[in-house]
């Protein structure tokens, strides 16, 4: 779609989506672009919120958390290419300067931020852009390839297209390696005070004997979950926060 009026026309197709109950994903090509749209919808009582390099590693996980649980709608971003990002939620990616050809408007960057639309069987991709660039035109024959491909597939085994959808509980579960005791499904985020963290983690957990031992694990528990947040790699950002919050917690048990 042309550039001129995109905002006009990208609040449109917000309003549909969030009547809906679905959620939407903005992406821009600069921090203040994210930023100042973010603003610009809070002012229009949009819930929205922005990710990019400089958010606070646990906060990027924690806006996650937030829009699939409806506590936002819309996410603005600069760099939402993950291929891990399950968002079942969103259907509709828009993508703004689509044409500004460059490592986030290359062909792959294209079809990945496209692809996080795919999981909704309404999810819909909009580039706003002056012209067709090369990129573009191969994103676009790249994803009705896989959607005719699909569709065939569907034909074949006599499938019916329906979103994936998941309560409040599968959502808290996916972005948290831990059963947490006093969890109340009406509020999400409360912790009971005083409860046990109880790990649900199939693999092992190591055993650290000395403070030593355990101040260097979380040291570097907290590096590689700063690592995969930088990546925008949530799902293992999440789980190494909730490790780390358990070395933490057994760190502070052994220094009483």
């Amino acid at each position: 779609r042309p550039s001129v009026n995109q905002i006009d026309d990208l609040l449109d197709e917000i309003d549909k989506r969030v009547t809906k109950g679905d959620r939407v994903l903005v992406t821009t090509l600069t921090k203040r672009m994210a930023e100042e749209m973010d603003k610009y919808l809070h002012k229009i009582n949009i819930k929205s919120k922005y990710i990019h390099s400089e958010v606070d590693t646990l906060e990027r996980v924690e806006i996650l958390r937030e829009l699939r649980l409806g506590k936002i709608d819309v996410l603005v971003g600069v760099n939402l290419l993950r291929e891990g990002l399950d968002l079942p939620e969103v259907s509709l990616v828009a993508i703004l300067d689509a044409d500004k050809e460059g490592f986030l408007r290359n062909e792959k960057s294209l079809t990945q931020t496209a692809g996080r639309a795919a999981r909704n069987v309404d999810g819909l991709v909009i580039f706003y852009a002056d012209k067709m660039t090369e990129s573009m035109q191969k994103t676009i024959d790249e994803t009705n390839r896989r959607r005719e491909k699909q569709i065939a597939y569907n034909i074949e085994h006599n499938i019916t297209p329906r979103t994936v959808s998941k309560t409040t509980q599968d959502v808290f579960a996916q972005t948290s390696v831990l059963d947490i005791k006093g969890y109340d499904v009406k509020n999400p985020y409360a912790i009971a005070p005083d409860e046990d963290l109880v790990t649900v983690a199939a693999e092992e957990q190591e055993v650290y004997k000395t403070i030593p031992q355990m101040e260097k694990a979380i040291s570097k528990i907290k590096k590689e979950m700063e690592r995969a947040a930088r990546d925008l790699d949530f799902m293992e950002a999440a789980k190494l926060r909730d490790e780390m919050f358990r070395l933490q917690k057994e760190l502070e048990s052994m220094k009483k």
